[in-house]
């Protein structure tokens, strides 16, 4: 889908809704919200649905060939359960299922972040349907951030497969991801996918459009977990280097993303900061404490 198309597509649109058209910006990308679901293997679809049932189609994706089935599952992990989670397809060669970070938090388990399709030693969840259940030893992940392209967007962006990028959206709370993952095929359709969480930090809605940035800072271009493994590495090696146990947040707001990112085991606050529920159940979920200045 090239910018041209885009911007006719989104003043088809606009004129329906009787607004008018506005200019699109450079190197633009349209970004999707992708919602918690499942995708199943064969021998699992018969499982929790019975032998011989096969997936039904309740619509189109934006990617040529998947669906969203009319099946759904149920999701249960050891501290609590989310029903009626999407089936995608068609099948794959094995099951695996995307959630958020507060999803997984509700549910109590502890994915990792990972390419979709990437699920060798991710965490395991058990999938309830109306005729039995099954429990996978892993596949549960949170999805990484990416775009699909097919190799003429490649060119004209000026990426690769597997390269990671920034893409920024401006709006009423502007944001930018960075290590947005760069996935090129023939059968890809321009398009960036973004889970709940991430969307609801930056207020994107479906049909809201992005910039890809891409820098030559090789910073920019490595995945963050590459990053973490590096400065592992580095302190490893040095005998020199002590990493703090605590760290003082001076902002005025603690949030669940701001105690999922911070390393330190201890987040000393000052008086009067707001601490989110959230980010208190966060703290828990991952041994951390929070504490006051006096």
């Amino acid at each position: 889908m090239n910018q041209q198309l885009i911007e006719q597509i989104v003043g088809e649109i606009l004129g329906q809704l009787g607004k008018s058209p506005v200019q699109l910006p450079e190197r633009a990308v349209p970004i999707a919200v992708s919602a918690r679901h499942v995708h199943l293997q064969p021998e699992h679809v018969e499982v929790l649905f019975g032998a011989g049932y096969e997936l039904t189609q309740r619509s189109e994706l934006s990617q040529p060939g998947q669906f969203a089935a009319n099946e759904t599952v149920m999701i249960a992990g050891p501290k609590s359960s989310i029903e009626r989670v999407r089936i995608l397809g068609p099948v794959r060669k094995a099951t695996q299922v995307e959630v958020s970070f507060t999803d997984a938090m509700k549910l109590g388990v502890k994915p990792p972040l990972r390419e979709s399709g990437n699920i060798e030693g991710s965490a395991p969840i058990t999938l309830i349907g109306p005729k039995g259940s099954v429990h996978i030893n892993q596949g549960l992940i949170i999805a990484q951030a990416h775009i699909h392209m097919a190799p003429t967007d490649a060119t004209r962006f000026g990426v690769e497969d597997g390269e990671y990028v920034t893409v920024e959206a401006d709006g009423v709370r502007s944001i930018s991801f960075r290590n947005v993952r760069i996935r090129v095929n023939e059968r890809y359709r321009l398009e960036m996918h973004i889970d709940t969480d991430e969307a609801n930090a930056g207020f994107i809605t479906q049909g809201s459009i992005g910039r890809l940035v891409k820098s030559n800072d090789a910073k920019e271009t490595k995945p963050m977990q590459a990053e973490t493994e590096t400065k592992i590495e580095k302190v490893k090696t040095s005998h020199t280097v002590s990493v703090p146990n605590a760290l003082e947040f001076t902002k005025k707001l603690l949030s669940a993303e701001d105690v999922a990112v911070i390393s330190e085991k201890e987040i000393v606050i000052n008086k009067g900061t707001i601490v989110t529920a959230l980010a208190r159940d966060t703290a828990r979920e991952l041994g951390k404490t929070i504490t006051s200045r006096k």
